[in-house]
């Protein structure tokens, strides 16, 4: 698919969002398009960095919050607008992706991993201490009418629709290019890529910080939410656990990978939340999970292109 059937494709999804928005509908099931949304921009975001560069990041909680805890301050300091809490979530956590490239330079494999699972530690601690974004007591966040829309589960659902597009436009975009079969070739051997003369480093900074933007991004909506937010939940280990595992599930070489996850995965999980309890979304991704790396190790992505390949 070019780049222009992809930006009719993209138009096409934010047009039938907004068609979706204009139902009269039970509100709960915006909100659980909401979430699927967002696991779907998580899913992206993580496979940038994990997927297309072959660095496991567990520090997943540690962006999301950040772009949640950067929306709260702005708003308490300056009533921002979300679109520019959203903008400005991203930037602060794409810095801190930036800066984590810089500082783990010559980490690879586990000790990179827990390396990002320790900033997830540290930041979790600064954010309880922190009085002015609630700190440890929580946040309590009154949400003003809903501007364009009749209410805020419409609100945010049509917004993370255009989030979670643009997200995927941007993996598609980075996969197809240069810096994806870079990166690819960071993932496979970094010593190889560079006597081959790949900016590894570069490269490393480049997903680093895109992965942090998106995180952030997708962090930045969630006290309108919830409307109340608390360090547990913003930090919550779902989103660590979540972000491996729907774009393993689903395929980590490709865009497509992370959302077929994403989707399957989060409507799972809101089906079970539903009907059963929430209590069981763990145990759900983590049988899911064992599946596929025993039956699927690529991914059903990755299932699909071997049994074309066995039919040819």
């Amino acid at each position: 698919m070019k780049i222009r059937g992809a930006l009719v494709v993209a138009v096409a999804v934010i047009g039938l969002g907004f068609l979706l928005g204009g139902l009269r509908i039970n509100p709960y099931i915006y909100f659980a398009g909401y979430v699927v949304l967002q696991y779907v921009v998580i899913a992206t975001a993580w496979n940038v960095l994990g997927g297309y560069a072959g660095y496991v990041n567990f520090g997943t909680p540690a962006f999301f919050a950040l772009g949640a805890y950067t929306s709260i301050a702005l708003r308490e300091a300056f009533s921002a607008p979300l679109p520019v809490l959203i903008l400005c979530g991203g930037l602060v956590a794409g810095l801190l992706g930036l800066g984590i490239g810089y500082l783990t330079l010559r980490l690879k494999g586990v000790f990179f991993s827990i390396a990002t699972f320790a900033l997830s530690v540290v930041l979790q601690t600064l954010i309880i201490n922190w009085d002015y974004v609630g700190g440890a007591k929580g946040y309590t966040l009154i949400r003003p009418p809903a501007p364009f829309f009749r209410s805020w589960a419409v609100l945010l659902f049509i917004l993370m629709v255009v989030l979670a597009v643009v997200t995927v436009l941007v993996a598609r975009t980075i996969e197809r290019s240069w810096i994806g079969r870079g990166l690819a070739a960071l993932r496979d051997n970094e010593e190889a890529a560079e006597c081959m003369g790949v900016p590894t480093l570069r490269l490393k900074l480049f997903a680093t910080t895109i992965s942090g933007f998106f995180l952030g991004v997708a962090g930045a909506p969630f006290p309108y939410y919830v409307t109340y937010v608390e360090p547990s939940s913003t930090f919550d280990l779902n989103y660590a656990v979540n972000a491996l595992a729907m774009p393993m599930i689903g395929g980590t070489t490709t865009w497509l990978g992370p959302v077929i996850g994403a989707v399957l995965l989060g409507t799972a999980q809101q089906i079970a939340t539903v009907t059963i309890s929430s209590e069981l979304n763990l145990l759900i991704v983590g049988v899911v999970l064992v599946l596929f790396v025993v039956l699927a190790p690529e991914g059903l992505t990755g299932l699909v292109r071997k049994l074309r390949r066995r039919r040819a």
